[in-house]
Protein backbone atom coordinates (compact mmCIF):
# COMPACT_ATOMS: atom_id res chain seq x y z
CA UNK A 1 0.00 0.00 0.00
CA UNK A 2 1.09 3.72 -0.80
CA UNK A 3 0.06 5.68 1.96
CA UNK A 4 0.91 9.37 2.76
CA UNK A 5 3.23 10.48 5.22
CA UNK A 6 0.33 11.57 7.49
CA UNK A 7 -2.61 9.41 8.22
CA UNK A 8 -5.90 10.51 10.37
CA UNK A 9 -6.08 9.20 13.95
CA UNK A 10 -9.90 8.89 14.69
CA UNK A 11 -9.00 8.02 18.42
CA UNK A 12 -10.98 11.22 19.74
CA UNK A 13 -13.86 10.36 17.54
CA UNK A 14 -14.75 7.30 19.55
CA UNK A 15 -16.47 10.15 22.32
CA UNK A 16 -16.61 10.31 25.76
CA UNK A 17 -17.77 8.02 28.75
CA UNK A 18 -14.93 5.18 28.55
CA UNK A 19 -11.33 4.67 30.15
CA UNK A 20 -9.00 6.44 27.47
CA UNK A 21 -11.45 8.65 25.83
CA UNK A 22 -10.49 12.78 25.14
CA UNK A 23 -14.06 13.48 26.77
CA UNK A 24 -17.16 14.29 24.40
CA UNK A 25 -16.84 14.90 20.71
CA UNK A 26 -19.64 15.40 18.39
CA UNK A 27 -19.73 13.37 15.30
CA UNK A 28 -20.48 15.36 12.69
CA UNK A 29 -17.72 17.82 13.80
CA UNK A 30 -15.42 14.36 13.64
CA UNK A 31 -16.91 13.43 9.70
CA UNK A 32 -15.77 16.65 8.78
CA UNK A 33 -12.66 16.59 9.84
CA UNK A 34 -12.38 13.14 7.90
CA UNK A 35 -13.57 15.10 4.93
CA UNK A 36 -11.26 17.67 5.36
CA UNK A 37 -8.36 15.36 5.56
CA UNK A 38 -9.28 13.36 2.35
CA UNK A 39 -10.03 16.72 0.86
CA UNK A 40 -6.21 17.65 1.32
CA UNK A 41 -4.86 14.10 0.05
CA UNK A 42 -4.62 12.84 3.15
CA UNK A 43 -5.59 8.63 2.13
CA UNK A 44 -5.77 6.42 5.33
CA UNK A 45 -7.36 6.49 8.74
CA UNK A 46 -6.38 4.77 11.44
CA UNK A 47 -9.18 3.54 14.35
CA UNK A 48 -9.36 0.96 16.87
CA UNK A 49 -12.71 -0.95 17.93
CA UNK A 50 -11.81 0.23 21.87
CA UNK A 51 -11.81 3.67 20.81
CA UNK A 52 -15.49 4.35 22.15
CA UNK A 53 -15.89 1.17 22.76
CA UNK A 54 -16.81 0.91 18.85
CA UNK A 55 -18.31 4.24 17.99
CA UNK A 56 -15.45 5.11 16.91
CA UNK A 57 -15.32 2.96 13.64
CA UNK A 58 -19.04 3.57 13.46
CA UNK A 59 -18.43 7.00 12.60
CA UNK A 60 -15.52 6.15 10.17
CA UNK A 61 -18.19 3.96 8.59
CA UNK A 62 -20.37 6.30 8.60
CA UNK A 63 -18.33 8.95 6.63
CA UNK A 64 -17.03 6.35 4.22
CA UNK A 65 -20.65 5.99 3.25
CA UNK A 66 -20.37 9.23 1.99
CA UNK A 67 -17.84 8.78 -0.61
CA UNK A 68 -17.71 6.79 -3.72
CA UNK A 69 -15.63 3.51 -3.87
CA UNK A 70 -13.12 4.87 -5.30
CA UNK A 71 -12.75 7.51 -3.49
CA UNK A 72 -12.43 6.15 0.04
CA UNK A 73 -9.08 6.41 2.17
CA UNK A 74 -7.43 3.25 3.11
CA UNK A 75 -8.48 2.23 6.99
CA UNK A 76 -6.82 0.94 9.48
CA UNK A 77 -8.42 -0.38 12.83
CA UNK A 78 -7.09 -2.59 16.01
CA UNK A 79 -7.95 -5.42 18.04
CA UNK A 80 -7.14 -7.59 21.22
CA UNK A 81 -8.53 -4.75 23.18
CA UNK A 82 -11.62 -6.56 25.23
CA UNK A 83 -13.94 -4.09 27.43
CA UNK A 84 -16.95 -4.97 29.77
CA UNK A 85 -19.98 -2.55 28.52
CA UNK A 86 -21.19 -2.90 31.75
CA UNK A 87 -18.45 -1.10 32.84
CA UNK A 88 -17.30 1.37 29.89
CA UNK A 89 -15.08 3.66 32.43
CA UNK A 90 -12.83 0.37 33.58
CA UNK A 91 -8.96 -0.38 31.49
CA UNK A 92 -9.50 -3.03 28.76
CA UNK A 93 -7.88 -5.89 29.11
CA UNK A 94 -5.31 -7.06 26.86
CA UNK A 95 -6.20 -10.29 24.93
CA UNK A 96 -5.09 -11.86 21.92
CA UNK A 97 -7.27 -15.07 21.44
CA UNK A 98 -7.16 -16.44 18.25
CA UNK A 99 -10.61 -17.58 19.45
CA UNK A 100 -12.05 -13.92 19.68
CA UNK A 101 -9.65 -12.76 16.87
CA UNK A 102 -11.90 -13.61 14.17
CA UNK A 103 -15.32 -12.71 15.85
CA UNK A 104 -13.20 -9.25 16.48
CA UNK A 105 -12.19 -8.81 12.68
CA UNK A 106 -16.55 -9.63 11.87
CA UNK A 107 -17.79 -6.86 14.70
CA UNK A 108 -14.99 -4.14 12.58
CA UNK A 109 -16.00 -4.88 8.96
CA UNK A 110 -19.62 -4.58 10.33
CA UNK A 111 -18.89 -1.36 11.56
CA UNK A 112 -16.91 0.11 9.31
CA UNK A 113 -19.30 -1.28 6.64
CA UNK A 114 -16.80 -2.47 4.34
CA UNK A 115 -16.20 -6.02 2.56
CA UNK A 116 -12.01 -5.92 3.57
CA UNK A 117 -10.08 -4.25 6.29
CA UNK A 118 -7.17 -2.69 4.85
CA UNK A 119 -4.44 -3.14 7.68
CA UNK A 120 -5.69 -4.94 10.82
CA UNK A 121 -3.31 -4.92 14.02
CA UNK A 122 -2.76 -6.45 17.34
CA UNK A 123 -3.47 -3.36 19.87
CA UNK A 124 -1.37 -4.49 22.65
CA UNK A 125 0.49 -7.54 23.84
CA UNK A 126 -1.14 -10.01 25.24
CA UNK A 127 -1.65 -9.90 29.07
CA UNK A 128 -3.09 -13.37 29.53
CA UNK A 129 -0.54 -15.74 28.94
CA UNK A 130 -1.72 -16.94 25.03
CA UNK A 131 1.55 -17.20 23.00
CA UNK A 132 2.53 -14.74 20.32
CA UNK A 133 2.36 -17.55 17.70
CA UNK A 134 -0.81 -18.64 18.19
CA UNK A 135 -2.40 -14.83 18.03
CA UNK A 136 -0.04 -14.35 14.92
CA UNK A 137 -1.45 -17.76 13.11
CA UNK A 138 -4.95 -16.44 13.72
CA UNK A 139 -4.30 -13.13 11.74
CA UNK A 140 -2.10 -14.87 9.48
CA UNK A 141 -5.65 -17.23 8.62
CA UNK A 142 -7.49 -13.63 7.94
CA UNK A 143 -5.06 -12.68 5.37
CA UNK A 144 -5.61 -16.01 3.78
CA UNK A 145 -9.63 -15.89 4.10
CA UNK A 146 -9.37 -12.31 2.49
CA UNK A 147 -11.46 -10.64 5.15
CA UNK A 148 -7.75 -8.32 6.34
CA UNK A 149 -5.23 -6.77 3.20
CA UNK A 150 -2.06 -6.79 5.52
CA UNK A 151 -1.59 -7.45 9.46
CA UNK A 152 0.36 -5.30 11.74
CA UNK A 153 1.08 -4.87 15.78
CA UNK A 154 0.96 -1.70 17.99
CA UNK A 155 3.19 -1.56 21.07
CA UNK A 156 5.19 -4.56 20.37
CA UNK A 157 8.55 -4.84 21.39
CA UNK A 158 11.81 -6.62 19.38
CA UNK A 159 11.47 -9.87 20.57
CA UNK A 160 7.50 -10.45 19.86
CA UNK A 161 8.02 -8.76 16.26
CA UNK A 162 10.73 -11.35 15.72
CA UNK A 163 8.43 -14.08 16.93
CA UNK A 164 5.60 -12.29 14.71
CA UNK A 165 8.36 -12.28 11.75
CA UNK A 166 9.28 -16.22 11.99
CA UNK A 167 5.93 -17.56 10.85
CA UNK A 168 4.99 -14.47 8.73
CA UNK A 169 6.53 -11.06 7.46
CA UNK A 170 4.70 -8.35 10.26
CA UNK A 171 3.34 -5.41 7.10
CA UNK A 172 3.37 -2.42 9.91
CA UNK A 173 4.41 -1.53 13.25
CA UNK A 174 2.45 1.19 15.07
CA UNK A 175 4.89 2.59 18.07
CA UNK A 176 4.86 5.89 20.16
CA UNK A 177 7.09 8.06 18.80
CA UNK A 178 7.19 11.73 19.42
CA UNK A 179 9.85 14.68 20.14
CA UNK A 180 8.67 13.70 24.03
CA UNK A 181 8.49 10.11 24.00
CA UNK A 182 11.59 9.07 21.50
CA UNK A 183 12.60 5.35 22.71
CA UNK A 184 11.16 3.47 19.79
CA UNK A 185 14.07 4.91 17.56
CA UNK A 186 16.63 3.26 19.24
CA UNK A 187 14.76 -0.52 18.94
CA UNK A 188 11.60 -1.23 17.43
CA UNK A 189 12.09 1.64 14.65
CA UNK A 190 15.42 0.25 14.03
CA UNK A 191 14.30 -3.11 13.66
CA UNK A 192 11.34 -2.62 11.18
CA UNK A 193 13.94 -0.68 9.26
CA UNK A 194 16.13 -3.27 8.79
CA UNK A 195 13.32 -5.89 8.48
CA UNK A 196 11.34 -4.06 5.76
CA UNK A 197 7.99 -3.27 7.89
CA UNK A 198 5.89 -0.34 7.84
CA UNK A 199 6.07 2.16 10.36
CA UNK A 200 3.00 4.24 11.66
CA UNK A 201 3.76 6.46 14.59
CA UNK A 202 1.00 7.42 16.89
CA UNK A 203 0.84 10.85 19.16
CA UNK A 204 3.33 12.45 16.85
CA UNK A 205 2.15 15.99 18.74
CA UNK A 206 2.26 14.34 22.10
CA UNK A 207 -1.67 14.22 22.61
CA UNK A 208 -1.45 17.75 21.52
CA UNK A 209 1.27 19.23 24.68
CA UNK A 210 3.56 19.64 20.93
CA UNK A 211 0.78 22.19 19.62
CA UNK A 212 1.21 25.73 19.04
CA UNK A 213 -1.36 26.77 21.52
CA UNK A 214 -1.63 24.20 24.14
CA UNK A 215 -0.57 25.17 27.58
CA UNK A 216 -1.56 25.11 31.31
CA UNK A 217 -5.20 26.34 31.00
CA UNK A 218 -5.68 23.93 28.70
CA UNK A 219 -5.39 21.30 31.04
CA UNK A 220 -7.17 22.57 33.54
CA UNK A 221 -10.38 23.14 31.09
CA UNK A 222 -10.43 19.12 29.74
CA UNK A 223 -13.57 16.94 30.17
CA UNK A 224 -13.60 14.83 33.44
CA UNK A 225 -12.88 12.12 31.74
CA UNK A 226 -10.09 13.05 29.10
CA UNK A 227 -7.42 10.56 29.77
CA UNK A 228 -4.83 13.00 29.52
CA UNK A 229 -5.78 14.43 32.85
CA UNK A 230 -4.34 11.65 35.10
CA UNK A 231 -0.93 11.18 32.45
CA UNK A 232 2.08 12.15 34.14
CA UNK A 233 2.90 14.05 30.75
CA UNK A 234 0.62 16.18 31.61
CA UNK A 235 1.62 16.95 35.04
CA UNK A 236 4.43 19.49 36.36
CA UNK A 237 7.79 18.81 36.46
CA UNK A 238 7.44 16.85 32.98
CA UNK A 239 4.64 19.06 31.43
CA UNK A 240 6.71 22.24 32.20
CA UNK A 241 9.91 20.23 30.66
CA UNK A 242 7.60 19.63 27.59
CA UNK A 243 6.10 23.10 26.84
CA UNK A 244 9.73 24.71 27.42
CA UNK A 245 10.54 22.40 24.24
CA UNK A 246 7.68 23.26 22.48
CA UNK A 247 8.66 27.38 22.82
CA UNK A 248 11.85 26.24 21.46
CA UNK A 249 10.34 25.11 18.09
CA UNK A 250 8.79 28.26 17.55
CA UNK A 251 11.67 30.46 15.93
CA UNK A 252 12.80 26.99 14.02
CA UNK A 253 8.99 27.23 12.74
CA UNK A 254 8.68 31.00 12.00
CA UNK A 255 11.93 30.58 9.82
CA UNK A 256 10.48 27.84 7.52
CA UNK A 257 7.05 29.14 7.64
CA UNK A 258 5.39 26.61 9.28
CA UNK A 259 3.56 25.47 12.73
CA UNK A 260 5.37 24.20 15.22
CA UNK A 261 3.13 21.61 15.63
CA UNK A 262 4.66 20.85 11.42
CA UNK A 263 7.85 21.12 13.36
CA UNK A 264 7.04 18.20 15.43
CA UNK A 265 5.83 16.22 12.73
CA UNK A 266 8.33 16.39 10.43
CA UNK A 267 11.07 15.71 12.98
CA UNK A 268 9.04 12.49 13.42
CA UNK A 269 9.23 11.61 9.80
CA UNK A 270 13.03 12.42 9.32
CA UNK A 271 13.99 9.11 11.50
CA UNK A 272 14.66 6.34 8.70
CA UNK A 273 12.48 3.62 8.81
CA UNK A 274 9.31 5.59 9.63
CA UNK A 275 6.59 5.35 6.92
CA UNK A 276 3.89 7.58 8.40
CA UNK A 277 2.51 9.72 11.47
CA UNK A 278 -1.02 9.36 12.62
CA UNK A 279 -2.07 12.86 13.57
CA UNK A 280 -5.56 13.08 15.51
CA UNK A 281 -8.32 15.83 14.69
CA UNK A 282 -11.62 16.52 16.52
CA UNK A 283 -12.22 19.24 13.88
CA UNK A 284 -11.56 20.85 10.27
CA UNK A 285 -9.23 23.42 11.13
CA UNK A 286 -6.67 21.50 13.67
CA UNK A 287 -5.63 19.67 10.34
CA UNK A 288 -4.93 22.93 8.73
CA UNK A 289 -2.20 23.18 11.59
CA UNK A 290 -0.54 20.13 11.40
CA UNK A 291 -1.10 19.28 7.40
CA UNK A 292 2.33 21.23 6.77
CA UNK A 293 4.35 18.58 8.81
CA UNK A 294 3.47 16.23 5.15
CA UNK A 295 5.98 17.67 3.51
CA UNK A 296 8.66 20.02 5.33
CA UNK A 297 11.48 18.96 5.18
CA UNK A 298 13.89 19.99 7.93
CA UNK A 299 17.71 20.36 7.61
CA UNK A 300 21.13 19.13 9.05
CA UNK A 301 21.60 22.17 11.16
CA UNK A 302 17.71 22.48 12.10
CA UNK A 303 17.66 18.52 13.66
CA UNK A 304 20.90 19.17 15.33
CA UNK A 305 18.91 22.87 16.71
CA UNK A 306 15.62 20.49 18.07
CA UNK A 307 18.64 18.07 19.36
CA UNK A 308 20.20 20.85 21.62
CA UNK A 309 16.86 22.15 22.78
CA UNK A 310 15.67 18.64 24.08
CA UNK A 311 19.19 18.27 25.42
CA UNK A 312 18.67 21.54 27.52
CA UNK A 313 15.04 20.93 28.84
CA UNK A 314 15.24 17.95 29.59
CA UNK A 315 11.99 16.84 28.13
CA UNK A 316 11.05 13.07 27.47
CA UNK A 317 13.76 10.64 27.15
CA UNK A 318 15.48 8.39 23.85
CA UNK A 319 17.50 9.22 21.07
CA UNK A 320 17.47 13.11 20.46
CA UNK A 321 18.34 13.03 16.40
CA UNK A 322 18.12 10.98 13.16
CA UNK A 323 21.27 10.32 11.99
CA UNK A 324 20.62 12.23 8.91
CA UNK A 325 17.10 14.12 7.19
CA UNK A 326 14.88 11.32 5.78
CA UNK A 327 13.36 12.46 2.38
CA UNK A 328 9.99 12.21 2.10
CA UNK A 329 7.24 11.74 -1.13
CA UNK A 330 3.89 13.04 -0.06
Amino acid sequence: MKITTVGFGAWAAGGGGWAFSWGPQDDNQSIAAMRHAVDLGINWIDTAAVYGLGHSEEVVGRFLKTLPASERPLVFTKCGLQWDPENPMAQARRVSDPKSIPRECEESLRRLGVEQIDLFQFHWPDETGIAVEDSWAAMIRLIEQGKIRAAGVSNYSVPLLERCERMHHVDSLQPPFSLIRREAAANEIAWAAAHGAGVICYSPLQSGILTDGFDVKRVLKMSADDWRRKSPLFRPPALDQNLALRDALRPLAQRHQATVSAVAIAWVLAWRGVTGAIVGARSPEQIDGWIGGATLQLTASDLDEIAAAVERTGAGTGPVRPEAAHLHIS
